[in-house]
């Protein structure tokens, strides 16, 4: 049956190897099972149902991309967008959470529609190839700021806006801890470095007194607060227009970067260099929004965790499978996703920072005018409190200073209308 399915002997692979690939990618991404709780409990959802959330949005992405795409790719809410959600849907912008899941419904669908009738390749390969680097290092940079936040490292301050917090403090220096032993073990190549440092931090503050464990199996929390709990009508306020668009932009890029990043690992392109049932592996990602969005969390994305399994072996979409079944069984650990406080995940989020701004190092910075618009996106992300602003901002004045700059020619349609879009909603809303 496995062979019928997944095609093991074609590419030269076994089910040992395939489990095995399958366990290496989910103890690299199992991080998210507890800082997703977190981030979106900070939009007001409850965490315990968000967790039960989490985990099942996780286990049908990877299902439908292990039966129906055949590849070794995981899926989870993602980072970065559970952060937009949470605190500039939710925080900056004022809608309910309710809100915030009917426009991750809707970017869903949005999805589903483009990579149905392929208008998505237009739209990835109308957008500058450095914009895109200057849009992931902006999230990057959001979610180290948000880090820094939970640990206590940066407060606010009515004179500077923000400043350093006390660095004696408890929070902070589990904090820094938890980012050395991330870090350090990342580097050690050990697998699941990011998780054993959420743990490391959460088991000493146990110890310590500092955290109270009621347990670690328990059955899962009720998933009744957020099940089908989103807003629809509410969504379609023409406000959230940019907000639906955000959600779709940036998932949609960060799908397709790390679909392309990992079948080069894993040597599953085509003699072409193409990527053989790409749109069913994007309609396997729109399909899990759309479901996530139904159980109740943030847009549900391809990670590039799922490198690690490839480097171990995996091949077929038996890797994706076995990492869907343990997010199932992870739905029993409630007691200790409860009970990992905020400055543990922090290290994890700031990590993940580190590592997505890697995509300035393909920036050509001797070209102020990719340079400049790069830095823009960048740079005002964290400081707006806003990814969608950060990429509108990018995008308007990428347009702005090649057409004054003389380089109107480098200018694709999709730019000028994404330009004239942004700028309207600046305007009006």
């Amino acid at each position: 049956m496995l062979e019928r399915l997944f095609k093991l002997q074609e590419h030269n692979t076994t089910v040992k190897t395939e489990v095995i690939a399958g366990l290496t990618t989910f103890l690299t991404m199992a991080y998210i099972i507890f800082v997703n709780p977190s981030l979106l409990a900070a939009a007001g959802m409850d965490s315990g149902a968000v967790f039960v959330a989490t985990c099942l949005a996780a286990a049908i992405g990877c299902f439908i991309m292990g039966f129906y795409a055949n590849y070794p790719v995981a899926m989870a809410p993602g980072m970065g967008l559970n952060a937009f959600f949470s605190f500039t849907v939710v925080g900056q912008m004022g809608y309910s959470w309710q809100v915030a899941l009917g426009a991750v419904f809707f970017s869903g669908i949005c999805f589903f529609l483009l990579s149905a009738f392929r208008i998505r390749e237009w739209i990835i390969n109308s957008i500058p190839l450095s914009l895109r680097g200057g849009i992931g290092a902006g999230i990057g940079f959001f979610l180290g700021f948000l880090g820094l936040q939970n640990a206590g490292i940066v407060v606010d301050n009515p004179a500077t806006l923000v400043s350093m917090g006390d660095m004696t403090s408890w929070n902070a220096i589990m904090a820094c801890l938890g980012f050395v032993v991330i870090a350090a073990l990342y580097f050690r190549g050990v697998t699941g470095s990011v998780m054993i440092g959420i743990l490391s931090v959460t088991l000493l503050s146990i110890a310590t007194g500092h955290v109270e464990l009621n347990g670690i199996f328990s059955m899962p929390p009720s998933l009744a607060p957020t099940f089908m709990q989103l807003d629809l009508a509410g969504a379609l306020d023409i406000g959230l227009v940019s907000i639906v668009f955000s959600f779709l932009f940036v998932d949609m890029f960060d799908t397709s970067g790390t679909l392309i990043a990992v079948a080069q690992k894993g040597n599953l392109l085509d003699k072409d260099g193409n990527m053989p049932r790409i749109n069913r592996a994007l309609m396997a990602d729109s399909t899990a929004t759309v479901a996530g969005s139904m159980l109740g969390t943030s847009t549900t994305t391809s990670y590039i965790e799922s490198g690690a399994g490839i480097a171990a072996g995996g091949r077929t979409g038996l890797t994706a499978v076995v990492v869907g079944l343990l997010f199932v069984v992870s739905l029993f650990l409630s007691p200790l996703a409860g009970a990992i406080p905020a400055y543990a995940t922090a290290p994890a989020l700031f990590f993940v920072a580190v590592l997505m701004t890697h995509s300035l190092v393909k920036i050509d910075w001797d070209d102020i005018t990719e340079a400049a618009p790069v830095g823009v996106a960048a740079i005002t992300m964290p400081l707006t409190y806003s990814v969608a602003s950060g990429i509108a901002l990018g995008i308007i004045a990428w347009t702005g200073i090649k057409l004054i700059s003389g380089r109107q020619k480098e200018i694709t349609p999709a730019m000028v209308v994404l330009t004239a879009l942004f700028i309207v909603k600046f305007m009006v809303f």
